[in-house]
């Protein structure tokens, strides 16, 4: 019998450097735009037979002995598995539990330096490229999560983790690339849960405690400040801790901009582009060039390898580094807004997932994973 293991094990085992062959069964299209780090591609159906295919299967697989299959869901991959168990005694075989619903739950929770007696936990969604944080205080353990994701068992473990207690939950912005998290878990520890005051114009059709222009959230003795800073949405906040750290959402990642035209899509993205570039230089590169950048998400390739560093490495940088590394903040004006038009193909199923994040629209578990199956683009 064809054994099972978690993505999570998954994960280990390539962040160990084991020796093993990825196949990952799905059709191309989805292969080639999504997938597992490493991974080689064998198609293969939930019902199809391996009789006639084994060579060709020898083939993509080289000198490998063992063997780990992936799918969507683990039908098509648990199918090759059983199947080259019966065919051959050549591979030790496994499949991956889940598949690629599985994978998308994998993450990584990372101490950020450098942040004097703030603590500071980045937890990365490894598959999706999604940066959350738990920002606390030393001196007296509280802490605040800063856009979670809908697994919010992450954010319990990283604070416990980090001796950390949540009392508050804050959510940037209304996303568009995942479901967001951040209303269950602050119901699930009954604490506030903030969004920016303009968040009123988005429509949002549930409570929550509105965060005004540059006032400050004291957690313990730290202090988190929300500098408004729309253009990948109206409503975006980003949050400044103790003028050290500034969590910047999808305003600025490590190498590029938030995209503008999710929310401002009738004039491609033209309106929030204006609002992103004057955010940009009246507001986030006007901080100190010593602040440390905390992005909301780290580009995920179609390779399954972030764009920038590794899972379980800080995604960070500078004021300083962005303003001299990253190509799109030296265009003008003019130049900019054309360049944020071309932002390629967007998150999969967005519309829905910004409906359910505004309260709109109520989704099952089940539901909530298949809306986000895929890649991450919210970067330009």
């Amino acid at each position: 019998m064809v054994t099972t293991l978690s993505a999570d094990r998954l994960a280990e085992l390539q962040d160990d450097d084991e020796e093993f062959a990825l196949v990952d069964t799905r059709p191309e299209d989805s292969y080639e735009s999504w997938h597992v780090s490493g991974a080689i591609h064998f198609p293969f159906g939930p019902e199809e037979q391996l009789d006639g295919r084994l060579e060709e299967f020898e083939d993509v697989v080289g000198d490998a002995e063992r063997v780990i299959t992936i799918c969507a869901k683990g039908l098509s991959s648990g199918n090759l598995a059983t199947q080259l168990e019966s065919a051959t005694d050549a591979y030790d075989v496994q499949t991956v539990d889940g598949g690629m619903k599985g994978w998308s739950g994998v993450y990584d929770h990372v101490e950020i330096e450098g942040t004097g007696d703030a603590r500071i936990v980045q937890v990365q969604r490894r598959a999706k490229g999604c940066l959350s944080y738990v920002v606390g205080c030393e001196e007296t353990g509280e802490a605040v999560v800063v856009d979670p994701t809908a697994d919010t068992d992450e954010f319990t473990v990283a604070a416990e983790e980090a001796d950390l207690s949540i009392v508050g939950v804050v959510d940037t912005h209304v996303h568009a690339d995942h479901v967001s998290g951040g209303r269950q878990l602050a119901d699930e520890f009954d604490v506030p849960y903030y969004l920016g005051d303009r968040a009123e114009e988005r429509d949002v059709e549930f409570e929550y405690t509105a965060l005004e222009r540059n006032e400050v959230l004291e957690v313990g003795e730290r202090e988190l400040k929300a500098v408004v800073a729309p253009g990948h949405t109206s409503e975006m906040i980003n949050v400044l801790v103790d003028d050290r750290a500034l969590l910047t959402a999808d305003t600025l990642h490590v190498d590029s901009t938030g995209r503008t035209e999710l929310e401002f899509s009738e004039d491609e993205g033209e309106k929030g582009a204006r609002m992103l570039y004057e955010t940009l230089h009246r507001t986030i590169l006007a901080e100190p060039e010593s602040v440390l950048v905390l992005p909301g998400h780290v580009t995920v390739t179609a390779d399954g390898e972030f764009a920038h560093g590794s899972p379980g490495e800080a995604v960070t940088t500078t004021i300083r580094d962005a303003r001299t590394g990253i190509d799109v903040l030296n265009l003008e004006e003019e130049a900019f807004v054309d360049r944020m038009a071309d932002a390629g193909e967007k998150p999969s199923n967005y519309e829905e997932i910004i409906e359910r994040n505004r309260g709109a629209l109520e989704l099952p578990p089940e539901d909530r994973i298949e809306l986000e199956l895929g890649p991450n683009n919210c970067s330009a």
